[in-house]
């Protein structure tokens, strides 16, 4: 049965599958990475069914491209509406960007012009997600380190038009805001300021690597001061939008990122403190 998920959560991973079996854990719901779980049968499939027995959980993917320029997966989409259909998550999310084409899988997340062209182009293709899993796509804003020469808009204001046309909803992934306004000089503020906020159903926080003159999206570091800050920013502006730790690489023991939650938690508590004193 497909659940409710509000409150805090985790990114589920191999390395803690044992820890979630063993015993249940201070954690409201789990995210699995879709590509993970597009299997026959095996060790993912009997864990993820054990773990959800007791958790809600979302899915969430890499590889849909929705801004590609060559048609959707059709197979692809029929196996995520598959595993969709096995464990009934509360949504399902992919990324805002093109990976490629179907002869060559550049295996990143490149992000589109921000055009009405663009926007016409993913129109129905979103659609076509939407119709196929029979609920509202969520779309995650990437990181990205260059833009187009043709961009006829911020991408705040791509996002916002694109939920407004689309019927589509957002993961905002405040991390990558805060990658990307450092690498292109925008204000991340003004970037939430401007996104449609009945829209916003879930909140990625991750880590980066400083480089300096430019930053990385890496997921293999703690939340930074930074992302903090901006995260009790959007809080206050957006209210309690469910939240999740996004790790994928250098992955630590649980108990650390367990220890990195409850920093959200409270981070989310005092900011939501600051709203009410200000309604």
């Amino acid at each position: 049965m497909q659940q409710t998920v509000e409150g805090f959560g985790l990114g589920l991973r191999s390395e803690h599958y044992r820890d979630f079996v063993a015993s249940r854990q201070p954690v409201d719901w789990l995210e699995i990475i879709s590509e993970n779980y597009l299997v026959p049968g095996g060790k993912p499939l009997h864990y993820l069914d054990c773990i959800r027995r007791d958790y809600p959980m979302v899915m969430h993917g890499v590889s849909l491209s929705i801004g590609g320029s060559d048609e959707l997966d059709r197979s692809y989409l029929q196996q995520l509406c598959t595993l969709a259909k096995r464990i009934q998550p509360a949504w399902v999310s992919d990324h805002l960007c093109w990976t490629g084409t179907s002869a060559l899988n550049l295996h990143d997340l490149l992000p589109l012009p921000y055009t009405e062209e663009c926007l016409q182009h993913l129109l129905p293709r979103v659609a076509q997600v939407q119709d196929a899993l029979g609920q509202p796509l969520l779309l995650e804003n990437v990181s990205s380190y260059v833009r187009y020469c043709g961009d006829e808009m911020s991408e705040w204001e791509f996002l916002a038009e694109l939920v407004r046309r689309g019927g589509c909803e957002l993961l905002l992934d405040v991390n990558n805001v805060y990658v990307s306004s450092t690498n292109h000089g925008f204000d991340a503020r003004a970037f939430i300021d401007a996104l449609p906020i009945g829209a916003i159903r879930q909140i990625h926080l991750a880590g980066h690597e400083d480089h300096g003159d430019y930053l990385i999206d890496t997921h293999d570091h703690p939340v930074c001061d930074a992302v903090w800050e901006l995260y009790a920013y959007a809080i206050r502006r957006l209210g309690p939008v469910p939240t999740m730790i996004e790790r994928d690489d250098d992955i630590p023991p649980l108990q650390m990122l367990l220890g990195e939650l409850d920093q959200a938690r409270r981070v989310a508590r005092r900011a939501r403190a600051v709203q009410r004193q200000a309604a």
